[in-house]
């Protein structure tokens, strides 16, 4: 899972994109410091792995991993190449999910591109962007399949229209991931790469002082922005996460509970990506290994192995699976196969989030 974190410049992309991978991108009070993108990997929280190596104590235990991407910041006219927009424009287009970080904190050493601070201007400015970009990739698109269509190619001509359709619901404002869609015209989307299909999330990054307080009128304002695009927002301060990092686990985790907080930035924001993506979590288990998987909800054994290693999903069997809570009830493998906690499945089960599988196939 890749995570692309964007927002205009100065809202403090760079502070979260380090406070949630431990990185050190550079972070400064002008526009643009950052250029080139920052990549950090992160391992998912999910205690139950842990809980899992506890009982089967397995020399090697890996988690399931996301990727953060921290994007330069955009700004108005990014579609037209304004700021370099046209290269930041691009590397959003190989991320799954939007991270769109909102300015909800005051602080007269940290400049604002509009010298103010106003999240409902900033959201549109961010979101117009996008959908700009988009109008000029299907236009292009559309000029040439229209050109093409007097060959009187069926397939051609279908996707003409279609995209004229698609331009006119962009031109009105409206971004893909809200459009309804055949799943024939799915097919078409996919192979766009646009950006409004992405899904996304809020940040809404606010002072240390405010992070549990509704007194903050740019969270409010934010919030309802959020609330009437039907998009999740998760109140932040990149400044406090950064420095709960030199802390040690237990005193953030005390910290946390002070502060009303159910989990770090990290947690709340890979638990709101994992529902967004609609994704869910496996694991395998053998002499070597215990490790976690991220798939999507609804994969079936097949492509499931297909993750682990190409050959188990060209030469699948079937698959041996016990759910987390079962295991857990057991206390031990031996315990869970004795009361017959595991079975056999085959290329029509649909993995469960929590299944631990051992799969059978042939090279």
């Amino acid at each position: 899972m890749q995570l692309g974190i964007v927002g205009l410049p100065n809202v403090g992309k760079s502070t979260l994109f380090n406070a949630l991978t431990m990185g050190n991108a550079m972070v400064a009070n002008y526009p643009f410091c950052t250029i080139d993108q920052n990549v950090g990997v992160v391992t998912v929280p999910d205690e139950r792995l842990w809980k899992l190596k506890d009982i089967l104590n397995p020399p090697k235990t890996t988690p399931a991993s996301v990727e953060f991407v921290d994007i330069a910041g955009l700004v108005k006219g990014a579609s037209h190449g304004e700021g370099l927009g046209n290269e930041f424009l691009g590397h959003i287009r190989n991320v799954d999910a939007i991270l769109h970080v909102v300015r909800c904190f005051d602080d007269e050493n940290v400049a604002h591109v509009a010298d103010k601070i106003d999240p409902e201007f900033d959201i549109d400015i961010v979101n117009t962007e996008l959908l700009l970009a988009d109008i000029k990739v299907i236009e292009k698109r559309y000029d040439k399949a229209n050109r093409s269509a007097k060959s009187g190619d069926k397939n051609i001509i279908e996707e003409a229209h279609f995209l004229e359709k698609l331009l006119n619901l962009l031109k009105s404002g409206i971004p893909v991931r809200k459009m309804e869609f055949s799943d024939h015209e799915k097919e078409f989307i996919d192979e766009y790469q646009l950006l409004t299909n992405k899904k996304m999330i809020y940040i809404a990054n606010v002072g240390e002082d405010s992070i549990s307080d509704d007194s903050n009128e740019y969270l409010k304002s934010a919030k309802k922005v959020a609330k009437e695009q039907g998009i999740e927002i998760i109140p932040i301060s990149s400044k406090l996460e950064a420095e709960l990092n030199e802390l040690d686990p237990e005193e953030k985790k005390a910290f946390l509970s002070e502060m009303g907080l159910q989990g770090s930035s990290l947690e709340r924001i890979v638990k709101a990506s994992y529902d967004l993506l609609d994704l869910i979590t496996f694991f395998t288990a053998n002499e070597n290994e215990l490790r976690a998987w991220s798939i999507k909800r609804g994969t079936l054994a097949p492509k499931a192995a297909g993750k682990v290693h190409s050959d188990m999903e060209k030469g699948f069997i079937r698959a041996e699976v016990v759910h987390y809570n079962d295991l857990i009830s057991a206390g031990s493998m031996k315990d869970a196969r004795d009361h017959g906690f595991i079975h056999l499945e085959g290329k029509d089960y649909a993995v469960i989030d929590g299944d631990i599988i051992y799969f059978r196939f042939h090279v």
